[in-house]
């Protein structure tokens, strides 16, 4: 299927779409017997024909509403709303028209009136009533959300509801793994779903509500009645060609005070239950209230999750989360998860530097085992006060052997490298907030962390490596080179905050806090020699033992107002910073730091608005880089740090507009994003042939960036249509063998495609999409350009199948070389299951044309290199399922 096949394709569904476009539209506007609007009025159209789809409308903010009916059809109309007597109307779908609709308050009783109601809006809650909206089909909880008006569920398991992301994910008002949206969305089953709550400007403590500047959204999913004392779940098990399999299950177990979930997966297919962005959702676990005070990083524990592209894979994954009310002021709450893969891969590069260019493969074998232990103990004494303790451990054993083979003007080098990685984290925080009185409210939360990271690497190879940087015997008939590299990092952390709500439109919020961090580094280089002997490379200048502590004290005070439509907060930092180097190196710095940030919201209404921010944000590299004797970072490169570095010191400033309206069917981002780095810590480079030295120095002004995107969707009658364009333009500075050099990294991409949204017709979507990248230093361009048509198809029919295909269509072109490459990445899935049976049965596709690789590029501050990730065969499974 190529470009041909495609473009056949698209015409096919643009002429049958059209043939389903036989609609009528009614639209107008609900107000109230002041002519007021009324957002979120319930808009219900009744067919005569009882086979036929109730159709569904929510006014928008404007009391606007719009309905697509059938041509002919003889509908009963219904609006509704919270305290109003609901209206009915006839109506007869022969043309497009306008009707507006006066409600009159109701003197009857709130809960008569809102019992027919599928959507419901009381204050910052929106609830769907999803029996209103599904029809049994429905597998998992991602197919009853798309299907609920104004919902969204992207490929990774992202929710947005009225275009606000869903930041928190809890069932029966408990978090659900942390809150993870994606864990929620792929495996709990929809027959478990009963009604759905939105919950807007979202805290876990509620009357911390509207002093945080996060804008979290919640989704509470309430289960039915029936699912709320039982053990209810999936299981599957699948095989394969070419002894493929996998095996998955889900199992809950919900009670009024105890909650208990199960996931698991096992499989060969490549397929990742676990991946980096669900890693990071599971880090952190602070209130939101400190969101500026803190930051969170994947580091060591982060390399088991790599990417999917893949030629071989076993993954192994299981997770149990439990939550138990033990008293009605005391809740206790955990959850492990454990992930084992073992994959192996295969890439090819073409690398570009300034003055050569290399050909390389590189094969890589990985044994990475991953776990994770988190305790939470919630105390509420009364409504006023909270407490929290979190506990997190993470424990991690990876394992890396890779070959690499090098070829450089005629000459080959094949390198060995075994890697091996153990390292633990502790994480404990205690949280407390008070809620003194209207005016003032009082938070605090001591953190500590305990980071410990051992890795060994083992280089072997018959060739020269590194001359002239290590001082290797090169008279052996195998070089073998030996690097320890321990870290470990200590950090205590306290904050206290004070919140003095003057009025409704004036807040002052005042900050105190100390973050103290002790962290030691240690390496040791040497080489075995051929009689079994060391010859370690201390003397010359290798091999650190070097501790950092880098105390922060500061103090901020924040002014926040609030006029009509506008929000304003500006306030200042200032911050000691206090560090010292020692053991190898004795070195003491103090310097202070004023760090003022602006924001500024104008919030038109729920569903639009504009925010800026601004920032003086300052970071410090981590202990390695202050380490002023030299390790090896790979088989060609050698590193050496700086202890004279200091403090990045950058301008970041952003500005977002979001806008959504159900009536017009619209939803637009669109959001800039500025920095600028005024001081900052960047690599210097010494090339010799591949052989890299490296070491680090500041720089004034050494980069500066602007990042762009627009995304807007656009639907009309029963078709979206979609638009995303993105930029990032960066410059910056790089000393390459003692010449500084400014550089230019610019890339442009954009989607366009459109979605049909029939009701008895295939959910299709069609579209295209370009990145183009460009890379400028002083003596050469490079450019790339990528473009992929694509095809999504889901389609409910013959009651109990579901059809579903993906195809991919990527034509890869590197200007600068003149090389070309063409591959399609295509999978599909027919399934079956009866409404009356447990059973389920599944045919699935992967990689339906047994595409051999995939094709890309990336640009470094030194090398732009053109890689082909070989990946998995065409795989054919058939899987049967079982509903408890």
């Amino acid at each position: 299927m190529k470009l041909n096949h495609f473009l056949s394709l698209l015409f096919f569904i643009i002429i049958s779409t059209s043939l389903f476009a036989q609609k009528v539209t009614l639209s107008g506007a609900v107000k109230d017997s002041l002519q007021t609007p009324m957002p979120y009025a319930n808009v219900i159209a009744k067919p005569k024909d009882v086979s036929k789809n109730l159709q569904f409308a929510i006014t928008d903010n404007e009391g606007y509403y719009k309905l697509l009916l059938e041509k002919g059809d003889t509908i009963s109309i219904s609006i509704s709303y919270l305290g109003y007597k609901p209206v009915e109307h006839q109506f007869i779908a022969l043309k497009t028209t306008k009707k507006d609709f006066v409600l009159q308050q109701s003197s009857e009783q709130l809960d008569e009136v809102v019992i027919e109601m599928p959507v419901t809006v009381r204050g910052d809650t929106t609830t769907y009533k999803t029996d209103k909206f599904v029809n049994g089909t429905e597998r998992k909880l991602k197919n009853v959300l798309k299907k609920l008006p104004g919902v969204e569920v992207d490929k990774n398991g992202t929710v947005t509801v009225q275009g606000k992301k869903i930041t928190k994910m809890l069932v029966d008002g408990k978090k659900f793994f942390g809150g993870n949206s994606k864990l929620a969305v792929e495996n709990i089953p929809a027959d478990a779903v009963g009604n759905i709550e939105v919950i807007d400007n979202y805290n876990e403590v509620a009357f911390l509500k509207g002093l945080t500047d996060s804008d979290e959204t919640a989704m509470n999913i309430k289960l039915k009645e029936d699912k709320k004392r039982f053990l209810f779940g999936d299981i599957e098990a699948g095989k394969g060609n070419k002894d493929f399999y996998k095996t998955s299950a889900n199992l809950f177990y919900y009670s009024p005070k105890t909650n208990v979930n199960f996931i698991g997966n096992i499989n060969n297919i490549g397929e990742k239950t676990f991946t980096f962005r669900d890693y990071m959702s599971f880090s952190g676990g602070m209130n939101s209230i400190f969101s500026g005070n803190f930051s969170w990083k994947g580091g060591d524990f982060s390399q088991f999750m790599e990417s999917n592209d893949l030629v071989s894979s076993n993954q192994k994954f299981g997770a149990l989360n439990i939550t138990k009310t033990a008293t009605s002021k005391l809740d206790i709450s955990g959850y492990a998860i454990f992930s084992n893969t073992n994959t192996s891969s295969f890439i090819e590069n073409q690398n570009e530097y300034t003055t050569f260019t290399e050909q390389k493969t590189n094969r890589t074998a990985t044994d990475n085992l991953l776990g994770i232990g988190n305790l939470n103990i919630e105390y509420t004494p009364n409504s006023k006060e909270k407490w929290y303790a979190r506990t997190q451990v993470k424990r991690t054993n990876n394992t890396k052997n890779n070959t690499v083979a090098s070829l450089i003007n005629a000459n080959t080098n094949t390198i060995a490298t075994d890697r091996d990685l153990t390292a633990t984290y502790i994480n404990q925080n205690i949280e407390w907030h008070k809620r003194q009185n209207d005016k003032h409210t009082f938070s605090s939360v001591f953190n500590y962390v305990f980071n410990k990271s051992d890795k060994t690497n083992y280089w072997q190879t018959q060739d020269a490596i590194l001359q002239g940087l290590i001082p290797a015997d090169a008279d052996q008939d195998l070089l073998r080179i030996h690097q320890l590299k321990n870290t470990k990092e200590q950090n205590i952390d306290a904050v206290f905050k004070h919140f003095w709500e003057i009025n409704n439109s004036n807040h002052i919020y005042t900050t105190l806090g100390n973050k103290f961090l002790n962290e030691d580094f240690l390496s040791d280089d040497f080489q075995t020699l051929d009689n079994g002997t060391t010859n370690n490379f201390s003397s010359d200048d290798f091999g650190n033992d070097l501790n950092l502590k880098l105390n922060d004290f500061f103090v901020g005070m924040h002014y926040k107002f609030r006029t009509g439509i506008f929000t304003l907060k500006q306030g200042v930092e200032l911050h000691n910073y206090k560090w010292n180097l020692n053991k190898q190196t004795q070195l003491e710095n103090n310097k202070w730091i004023v760090l003022p940030d602006f924001l500024a919201k104008i919030e038109f209404n729920k569903s639009k608005k504009i925010q800026l921010n601004y920032n003086l944000k300052t970071s410090f590299s981590d202990v390695e880089k202050f380490a002023n004797r030299f390790y090896l970072q790979s088989y060609n490169s050698v590193f050496k740090g700086n202890e004279n570095l200091e403090n990045n010191l950058y301008h970041a400033a952003r500005i977002y507009y979001s806008r959504f309206s159900l009536y017009r069917g619209l939803m637009l981002f669109a959001n800039l994003n500025y920095n600028k780095q005024i001081k900052g810590v960047r690599n210097t480079v010494d090339f010799n042939d591949v052989n890299q030295f490296l070491t680090v120095k500041m720089f004034d002004n050494p980069s500066e960036d602007i990042r762009g995107n627009v995304h807007l969707e656009k639907s009309i009658k029963k078709i979206k249509y979609k638009f995303d364009v993105g930029f990032s333009n960066n410059k910056y500075l790089q000393e390459l063998n003692g010449n500084t050099q400014t550089n230019k990294n610019n890339s442009y991409n954009y989607e366009v495609g459109f979605e049909t949204m029939f009701d008895n017709f295939p959910t299709i979507e069609v579209g295209v999409s370009r990145d183009i990248g460009k890379f400028i230093s002083s003596n050469s361009t490079s450019k790339f350009i990528t473009t992929e048509p694509f095809v999504t198809v889901d389609y409910d029919f013959l009651k109990g199948f579901i059809f579903n295909f993906d195809y991919r269509l990527s034509n890869y072109q590197n200007k600068t070389l003149g090389q070309k490459n063409v591959y399609e990445i295509a999978n599909t899935t027919l399934s079956y299951k009866n409404e009356d049976s447990s059973w389920s049965y599944k045919i699935s596709v992967q990689n339906m044309f047994n595409a051999q690789f995939k094709q890309s590029n990336s640009f470094s501050d030194y090398l732009i290199s053109d890689r082909k990730t070989f990946i998995l065969p065409r795989i054919v499974m058939f899987s049967i399922g079982y509903n408890l």
